[in-house]
């Protein structure tokens, strides 16, 4: 690890922290594993993990990675169509469901943004608010606009003893193969609309890792249980999808993430895949036994502070990820190793005591080098990446993220 540090302060010692970096060498390696391990199937990239157009550029041209995976329809609408080097994919699934009536109008008046862009639905409500842009922006669309391309959004949880137990997100109420094919019904007796496909998201699986620290009993219940979810949602999947090609025959059906991509990838009924957490590797992702990353994202902090012997405080820091409020959700001091928070202030929103004995060695103006919890979500703190080759301790330039392109989505 000290040989690393010496790398990532070589290649960016003419930057002034904080700021961020992405080693693109540990970057493209995580890449080559993810595909590794989708058996053969294609995979989206999932945006809001990336949040740098640069980045999911590079990601795209990679083998095995086809298609974007969104997380609001303005975000789709900017990748679809504003940038001049084209649109960053033609085919981009926003993976969760809209209720933005500008957008939705300007999707329908958008003749390129139509063919490139598939909306998620889990109701009929959902099919309403689109047949209503569609109507509304009916004076602005030629007699031949293409439909609003939808995707059927499937529950995956799993509810061994029924709804009052259940392991997995709140998303979809749509569970059975009835259901599905019901929607599914609802969607092609609307001319608007066309059915694309169907997404069934495992995150119990895919997002929770099966091996975490000092907890070996828990673990042990974790990999039990995601064991018997795969089982059953790999059945229920397959019927769902079976269902809903009796009412029309969908382009794809989505599934997995980075947790799942081995176990997703061997359901037939699959035809893709999906991944974004794994290019970066944040900390939660640290916590899985079925696959290793090299951390890609990073953000360096200034040691502003000693105000004693055993600690050093540095700039800012309170960068905690979405999800539970546990002990898992703040970044983690990464480099010099050995380095943690004091119990009672944490990660600061301007200031952060770390002690440890890495402490002792820091002195003001040096460097403490960071991990979010989650991917994405670094880039809402910094609106450029430092790209750098992690095995060279070379600089390669810099990108903006969404926010420093002046997009902040939500």
């Amino acid at each position: 690890m000290t040989n690393q540090r010496e790398k990532y302060e070589a290649a960016t010692r003419e930057l002034h922290a904080p700021f961020a970096v992405v080693d693109l060498a540990a970057f493209r390696a995580n890449a080559t594993a993810l595909t590794r391990r989708a058996h053969g199937r294609p995979v989206r990239v999932v945006s809001k993990s990336l949040r740098c157009r640069h980045l999911m550029r590079a990601a795209l041209d990679l083998p095995g990675y086809a298609g974007v995976m969104a997380f609001t329809l303005p975000e789709a609408l900017w990748l679809a169509t504003d940038d001049e080097q084209g649109p960053l994919s033609d085919d981009i699934l926003v993976a969760y469901p809209t209720a933005d009536r500008d957008a939705l109008a300007r999707l329908a008046r958008t003749p390129g943004a139509a063919h490139r862009i598939t909306l998620m639905v889990d109701s009929t409500a959902h099919l309403d608010l689109i047949t209503t842009a569609v109507a509304e922006a009916s004076a602005d669309r030629g007699p031949d606009a293409p439909p609003i391309r939808v995707c059927l959004d499937i529950d995956t949880s799993w509810q061994p003893l029924g709804p009052r137990l259940r392991v997995g997100s709140y998303r979809s109420p749509v569970r059975t193969p009835a259901q599905a094919a019901a929607l599914a019904r609802a969607v092609v007796r609307r001319p608007e609309l066309l059915l694309d496909g169907v997404m069934a998201y495992e995150g119990q699986i895919a997002g929770v890792g099966d091996a975490p620290p000092g907890k070996p009993l828990l673990g042990r219940v974790l990999r039990g249980v995601q064991r018997r979810s795969a089982v059953e949602l790999a059945r229920r999947r397959a019927a769902v999808v079976r269902a809903v090609r009796e009412v029309a025959d969908v382009r794809f059906v989505n599934g997995g993430g980075t947790g799942s991509l081995h176990t997703t990838g061997r359901e037939r009924a699959v035809t893709e895949l999906a991944a974004g957490s794994g290019f970066y590797h944040p900390h939660l992702f640290d916590h899985f036994r079925a696959f290793d990353g090299r951390p890609a994202a990073l953000f360096a902090l200034p040691v502003v502070r000693r105000p004693a012997p055993d600690v050093a405080t540095v700039l800012g820091g309170g960068y905690p990820a979405s999800g539970p409020a546990d002990a898992l959700r703040p970044p983690v001091p990464y480099l010099p190793e050995g380095l943690s928070y004091t119990a009672n202030e944490g990660a600061g929103e301007v200031q952060t005591p770390l002690v440890g004995a890495a402490a002792r060695d820091l002195e003001v103006g040096d460097r403490v080098w960071m991990r979010h919890a989650k991917a994405g979500e670094m880039c809402e703190r910094f609106d450029t990446l430092h790209l750098v080759d992690g095995d060279t301790g070379e600089y390669l330039g810099s990108a903006p993220t969404y926010r420093g392109e002046g997009r902040t989505f939500l």
